[in-house]
């Protein structure tokens, strides 16, 4: 049962907007690959405002392994270059 989740806000650097939203449209087969990982979302909430949003199986171990994997190593790999700050992890439960 998917019981937590991460929401994740990016802010791209000016210019940076078109690499930004790239990355997350890429970073879909990755989410796919993932077995605890059966929702997963790439979201624009702004001109340069970004985020996800996905859920784990099998609760905090399945959000551990997903911040440990190629989306997140792939993301801060690119943090400096892409975002004007550091992402804005939330680890969420999710009610229903």
């Amino acid at each position: 049962m998917v019981k937590v989740a991460l929401l994740v806000r990016l802010e791209a650097k000016p210019g940076k907007e078109t690499a930004v939203a790239q990355f997350l449209e890429n970073a879909l087969p990755l989410a796919n690959q993932e077995s605890t990982t059966p929702v997963w979302f790439a979201l624009r909430l702004g001109p340069s405002t970004f985020g996800n949003f996905d859920a784990f199986r099998e609760g905090r171990r399945g959000r551990k392994a997903h911040l440990a994997g190629p989306i997140a190593a792939g993301l801060m790999a690119n943090a400096t270059e892409l975002l004007a700050r550091p992402p804005q992890i939330e680890q969420v439960d999710l009610l229903r």
